[in-house]
Parts: structure tokens; C-alpha cells; sequence
């Protein structure tokens, strides 16, 4: 059957161009970062906001450098899945979305500035680098979107990372306790662009990317996958076992559902329509997972 495409009006241009459903690849480290900070401190809520809106306009902004170097590089067209599509859609001129994108970049360093104002003039490197691997992901001459190195560079910067420093600004330290939790929100990032790249993996291969999905092959690639998801919930079990955390955080399994649909689906289909529900799921379970994890470390920590 065919499915009929409709470009959307008004401000649904913008939302969509933002890309939503990646979206919750910022927020949950956030609000995961900031949990397992309260139970050493009192969190400071307006750094905490002011953390939350930055990461969420460094992610929407990297998406709409991936829309416009993609259209750029001739990879985008009206019936590509997944897009936002406000330039090849919607008649969106390229460098409005671009300049755009960059604005939302001077608004996040603008609250940057006034977080480490706050804290630690560090994180002004640290969160410049954090958005220049942004802007690199899919801009400039090298792509790191385009190689096998994807999910490392986005596991790492927008989900490690953000923990960190979301742990940092309340507390002016880093412990083993952050460091271990963020590992799961590492994995779990990773997996959105594992997913992402296993729905575009025949573009994607046509149009000369050589993503980790490419190279180690469908079938594996959806196993490498299923190790994300395992590992992130075999993590927090160990964790919970060594008595590093409390037994709460065990609420996490009430999210695994999720993962067992998206390997099922990526396992029975292969075109790019009829997966997009479980690429959006992945978005979803990180989330959920990090959510569960963040309400169980509190539990644990008012009990």
C-alpha cells in the first residue's frame, strides 16, 4: 500500500524540523545526571533548568545541521523518512534553517555562560567541545555521522557526558557512583543512532556513508542493538547485586517491554516506514530507563 506524504504547515514546520521523538536523548541525562546529584546535595532547580533547555537546544540545533548538510549533499529528498523535511517539503530556504540552527547554538552558550558563571568556568571547554561535536556530526568536510564512530561520539557527548555534568553543577565534584550511572544513559543514547542508522542502512550505503549499521551488516547490526539494551539493564542489576545502589533501581525493568518490541520489529521488517515505530521506541526507552533509574535512586534515597 502506498503511503502518501504530507508535508505539514505553520508551526508544525518548526517542530518537526527540531525532529522531536531525538529530543529525549537530552533531557533524560539531565534529569538523570540531576537525581543521582540530590542525594548528596540540594539541587539548585534554575541550574538544573537552565541545563535542560541548553542540551535541548544543542540537540534540536544538531539536527537541523543534519537536515541542511543533508540536503546539501543531495542525500535528502521529498520521500526520505525520517527528516524533518522543512527543506525539502516545506520550501524552507537551507539557510534559514542554518542560521537557525546556530542561533539556537548562541542562546544554549548564553546559558552556558551564566551555568559556569555559577559553578566552574570549565564547562565553557567542555560544553564548546560538546558543540563542536555537535556541528560535526553531520557538518564539515569529515561527517562523523557518515563513519562507524556515530554511536561512540553521541553515546559518549550526549549521554555520558551530560550526566556528568548535570551530577557536576549541583555538586562541584565527580564520583565513581556518577560516572557508573552514566553508563547505562551511554548505551542507551548509543542505541537511538544504532536505530537510526539500521532504518537508513540501504540509503545510506547508496549514498557512500560508511556507518557502524553498514559495515557490520543488518543482522548484526540489530544484535549490537539488543547488546545495548542488554547490557544497560544487566548494568544496573550488577549494580544493585554489589549494593553499589539501592534495590529501587530495579524499577528500571518495568521499561524492558519497550526494547523487546523494537528488537522484534527490527527483526520481522526492513523498510524504513514500517520501523520507524521502533526507532522511535528507542528514543522512548531512554527515557523511561533513566527516568525509572532516577526515581529509584530517589526512593532508595528517602527511605
Amino acid at each position: 500500500m502506498a503511503t502518501t506524504l504530507q508535508a505539514d504547515s505553520g508551526w508544525r514546520v518548526w517542530w518537526q524540523l527540531t525532529r522531536p521523538h531525538t529530543l529525549t536523548a537530552s533531557f533524560a541525562p539531565v534529569f538523570l545526571g540531576t537525581m543521582i546529584a540530590i542525594r548528596d546535595n540540594q539541587i539548585d532547580w534554575l541550574l538544573f533548568t537552565a541545563m535542560l533547555i541548553a542540551s535541548l537546544l544543542i540537540q534540536a540545533a544538531t539536527n537541523m545541521f543534519n537536515e541542511y548538510y543533508d540536503f546539501a549533499r543531495g542525500l535528502d529528498n521529498e520521500k526520505s523518512v525520517g527528516i524533518g523535511g522543512a527543506i525539502v517539503r516545506n520550501g524552507v530556504k537551507p539557510k534559514t534553517v542554518l542560521g537557525l540552527a546556530f542561533l539556537l547554538y548562541i542562546i544554549a552558550g548564553i546559558l552556558g555562560i551564566y551555568i559556569c558563571m555559577q559553578t566552574s568556568w570549565w564547562l565553557l571547554l567542555v560544553g564548546g567541545v560538546a558543540m563542536i561535536i555537535g556541528y560535526l556530526y553531520t557538518g564539515g568536510p569529515f561527517p562523523i555521522a557518515y563513519t562507524p564512530f556515530g554511536e561512540l561520539f553521541s553515546g559518549l557527548f550526549m549521554g555520558f557526558l551530560i550526566v556528568i555534568i548535570a551530577f557536576y553543577i549541583q555538586t562541584a565534584t565527580i564520583t565513581i557512583d556518577s560516572i557508573l550511572l552514566a553508563v547505562p544513559s551511554t548505551l542507551l543514547v548509543a542505541a537511538i543512532m544504532m536505530a537510526n542508522n539500521i532504518r537508513d542502512i540501504v540509503g545510506d550505503a547508496a549514498s557512500g556513508r560508511k556507518t557502524l549499521a553498514i559495515l557490520a551488516g543488518r543482522s548484526a547490526a540489530v544484535n549490537i542493538l539488543l547488546s545495548f539494551f542488554v547490557l544497560s539493564y544487566a548494568w544496573v542489576m550488577a549494580l544493585v547485586v554489589s549494593g553499589m545502589i539501592t534495590p529501587w533501581s530495579l524499577l528500571v525493568f518495568i521499561s524492558v517491554i519497550k526494547p523487546i518490541k523494537i528488537i522484534r520489529i527490527f527483526k520481522t521488517h526492513t523498510e524504513p516506514l514500517k520501523v520507524m515505530p521502533a526507532m522511535k521506541d528507542t528514543g522512548i526507552t531512554n527515557t523511561l530507563f533513566a527516568f525509572l533509574l532516577a526515581i529509584g535512586l530517589l526512593i532508595g534515597h528517602i527511605i
